[in-house]
Formats: C-alpha cells, structure tokens, sequence
C-alpha cells in the first residue's frame, strides 16, 4: 500500500484532528454506497480506511514514524543487530526470527556451537545470551511479546497489527421535491413521496403549509456509513398548476365565463370550489373584471381558517344601463339560448 500520508492527502506533521478530519472527507466521497457502479471508489474506499488505520491510531502511527511498521500494519527489520565477533544481522523478515527455533549467526571466530543455529541455540563470541533474552529485546518495541508469532508469554507483532472498526457515520439528507395538486392539500391533508430506498409513503401536509415549505421525514434519507444512523428526507412543498384555479398567499383566484343574458339580467350560475360546487348569485348589469368573493372557499392557513374563493366575471357590457338592451337580452334567453361555460362547470 501507498504512504498512508500520501493517501490521506496529509502532511507527516498533521494534528490527529487534521487526520481525522481527512479521512471523513475520503470516506465520504469514496464510500461504496454513494459509487455503487465505481470499483475504482471501492478500492480507494479500502486503502482510505487501511491509511487510517495506521496514522489514526496513536500507537501505530508512532511506529510506523519509527520505521517499526509498514504501511499495511505488518512489522519490519531494515538492518542488523550486532556488529562484533560473535553479531548476526541481516534478517530479511520476521519469519527469519521465528523459523527453525533459533538464529543464525553470520561467522566469526567466537561463532561456537550454536553457529549453525539450526536447532535452537545462539552463537556468538563465549556464547553469551539466551534465545529468550534476545527476541524479548528485539520485540520490545512491538508491545513486550516474547514470542512473535504464537508464541507462550505474548501477542508479540500479531496484537500491533489489529484492525479498529471504522468510525459510524450519519447517512446524507435526501432532498425531495413534491408537487402537490390543491385538492390533496385541502381535502386528503396528504401526499405521496418516493424515498431514497424507493418506497413510497404518504406523507402528512401540516394545515396552512405554503408553496416552497419544507418538511421534515426523519431517519428517511440516504443509508449511514459503517452502521451509522441513516439521514433525513426534506419534503419541499411545491403546487401542481390547476386548470381552473390561480393562488394568490391562501386565496383562490377564478375566472367565471358568463352568457351576455347572464350578465345583463342575472343569474344563479354554478360555480367550482375546491370543495364542491356551488350556486352564485350574480347580479343583474355585471360587467367582466368584477370580483366576487365567496368567503372561505380558499386554502387552509396555519392559524385553522379558511382563505377566500375570488370570482372574476368575464363579460363586457355597455357602460349605461340600457333598457331596450335588457328587453331585447330577455327575449333572446328564451329564443336563442347558447352556453358559455364547458363542463367542468356542470
């Protein structure tokens, strides 16, 4: 594995806060969660987690600043030990230590029996120090084994190279978007919304909530990283358009086609509200842009109330009253009816 600096992008220098705060920002960008379709994130995903490991942790940090560790945590022995008539150096590995029992010394005059050190024994000049001794000096600074490898009196290098579970991380908030039709919000009080895992819910619209409101699904967002708990899902409120209704803060506006007799000698015309249609009495000599107001037939408001339905009439007429007009509308009623309105008005 890389530098576990490098793949932190840190400087050898950096704070444990600088350290941690690194990774967090890796394992969040590389988390396989968020690139499901990316082997490439997966595998840095990995060697994100494995860096920290080592750097994270204070001990091994220490030991890896010391050359005592490598990058994946394992121990290493870069020189000799010893440099006189009876030394040995030059162990490749940790095997090396371990395997056959015992050393092997490189020649020298005092090499005694124990040069071949085949079966156990040490050599050296008066063949001074036992087996024991000398690897529990060479392991002291892995943690005071005085075997490295299965050993009887310790964990040796094994205990120094244990993996820490990676830190709980909180799942990211996912941000919906829910156009709702004025109907739900007036009647039903309810929406359906599709969550990240892909189920669809029905969720409560709180009285009086305007266009562009927010709310809040706890626990229903993007999965948590390692077993972290999972993120919110913001709910924005958006309104569907309406065929025949504007909104205008929690008033309704609409526009009410009317025949000229209609408009000339009045009528009672029914008239689409939210709720249901009713009958509005329009006056006689109504011109077009005159508004009526049928009160709470709007949209619900926070404080428990009801908006106001308002009615524009879509008729011009002349600007005096003209009785021959209202004479001649009466007959043509009854002679020449026609219908103004489709039948969404019916």
């Amino acid at each position: 594995m890389r530098d576990p600096y490098s793949v932190l992008g840190v400087a050898k220098s950096a704070s444990e806060a600088e350290i941690k705060k690194a990774f967090r920002t890796l394992a969040k960008k590389y988390h396989p969660d968020q690139n499901r379709d990316d082997p490439e994130a997966q595998r840095q995903f990995s060697e994100v987690n494995q860096a920290y490991e080592i750097v994270g942790d204070k001990e091994k940090r220490g030991k890896f600043d010391r050359g005592e560790i490598d990058a994946e945590g394992k121990p290493r022995f870069t020189g000799g030990f010893g440099g006189g008539a009876g030394g040995f150096s030059g162990f490749s590995d940790f095997d090396d230590l371990t395997r056959g029992g015992g050393f092997r010394a490189r020649g020298g005059p005092g090499g005694g029996p124990g040069g071949g050190g085949a079966t156990g024994g040490f050599g050296g000049a008066g063949g001074g120090g036992g087996f024991d001794d000398i690897l529990n000096d060479i392991l002291g600074g892995f943690g005071g084994g005085r075997r490295g490898r299965g050993g009887a009196s310790g964990a040796g290098a094994g205990a120094g190279t244990r993996q820490r579970a990676p830190e709980a991380q909180k799942g990211d908030n996912a941000e919906i978007v829910a156009h709702v039709s004025l109907e739900e919000l007036v009647n039903a009080g309810k929406t359906a919304v599709k969550l990240p895992n892909g189920k669809t819910v029905n969720v409560t619209i709180p009285v009086g909530t305007t266009e562009g409101e927010t709310i809040r699904l706890r626990g229903q967002g993007h999965p948590g990283a390692n077993g972290g708990q999972p993120g919110d899902a913001m709910v924005e409120v958006r309104f569907r358009k309406h065929d025949l209704f504007e909104v205008r803060g929690s008033d309704l506006i609409l526009d009410l086609p009317l025949t000229l007799y209609e408009a000339v000698l009045g009528a009672k015309v029914r008239t689409p509200t939210l709720t249901g249609a009713v009958n509005l009495s329009i006056p006689e000599n109504a011109s077009s842009g005159k508004v009526m107001r049928l009160k709470g037939k709007g949209l619900p408001t926070k404080t428990g109330g009801h908006g106001d339905l308002l009615v524009r009439l879509q008729i011009v007429l002349p600007p005096n009253e003209d009785r021959e007009l209202a004479t001649l509308m009466k007959a043509w009623r009854e002679t020449t009816p026609y219908k103004a309105r489709g039948p969404e008005f019916d």
